[in-house]
């Protein structure tokens, strides 16, 4: 059984990672852009891509107000950029330009890969734990103390097995975050840019409306938790985004060791 499990959840998983941009996009409702249709976007992300060294990804626009972006494509030469109309016109062009060097680093670091074997190790534990917890329930017709102490244990695994694989998963999650912040910094040349953008991203997540069509399984490509002020406690915890004021802090930081003000 446990090797099924397995191989359904690196398959599912690698079918995910492999159409992940077609599937993102198209939840999104996202319309993709040229060099014609907004020439303006396309040759910032045009500019942006060459000082990263990557190939040019394609450009997408998602109609709402909420002000996010996200890239997705299983690597380089299969990558995409989105951003929301909401935030072509809250943030100038410097900041989006830190923006979309931010989402460039997610592309140039591989992180849509890193974030499926998150993703598929999640899996796997918590099919793990499944089966953990029916070898404890249907194996307590045995009643040795012994053997009450093993349910017991193969329960408790089963609970926290999953919630452990949850936090590891997120723990990634953020510390890609924050490599995705100083890489977008160096690519667009200054984290100010960055750091300003995600101060008015954050505003209009907390006071703003969510956007449509974020879910919380999509929520960690975004560069701000769409679901920001409209989450849950422990958020911390189980928050795929460090805390915006920590990340604006360090690319603050970022800037003065460029010697940037």
């Amino acid at each position: 059984g446990m090797t099924i499990m397995l191989i359904i959840a690196v398959g599912m998983n690698f079918f995910s990672y492999w159409f992940s941009d077609s599937m993102v996009l198209r939840m999104y409702n996202a319309q993709e852009i040229d060099r014609s249709s907004a020439p303006e976007l396309y040759g910032l992300v045009e500019k942006l891509a060459g000082n990263a060294g990557l190939p040019m990804p394609r450009v997408y626009i998602i109609n709402e107000d909420a002000p996010n972006a996200f890239a997705t494509g299983r690597n380089p030469s299969h990558a995409a950029v989105a951003v929301t109309t909401g935030l072509m016109r809250v943030l100038d062009y410097n900041e989006i330009s830190g923006v979309l060097g931010h989402e460039l680093a997610h592309v140039k670091h591989r992180d849509i890969l890193i974030s499926t074997i998150a993703a598929t190790m999640a899996t796997v534990i918590s099919y793990a734990a499944n089966i953990a917890q029916f070898a404890a329930i249907f194996g307590a017709g045995r009643s040795s103390d012994d053997d009450r102490g093993g349910i017991i244990g193969m329960i408790a695994t089963a609970i926290i097995a999953p919630i452990a694989a949850a936090l590891i998963q997120m723990a990634i999650s953020r510390s890609r975050e924050y490599s995705a912040d100083e890489g977008g910094a160096e690519i667009c040349g200054n984290p100010n840019y960055l750091a300003a953008a995600l101060e008015k991203i954050e505003y209009y997540a907390v006071h703003g409306a969510p956007l449509p069509e974020a879910t919380p399984e999509t929520a960690h490509m975004c560069i701000i938790n769409p679901f920001a002020g409209h989450d849950f406690s422990f958020k911390s915890l189980f928050s795929t985004h460090p805390a915006t004021a920590e990340r604006i802090a360090r690319l603050r930081e970022q800037a003065q060791r460029m010697h940037i003000r």
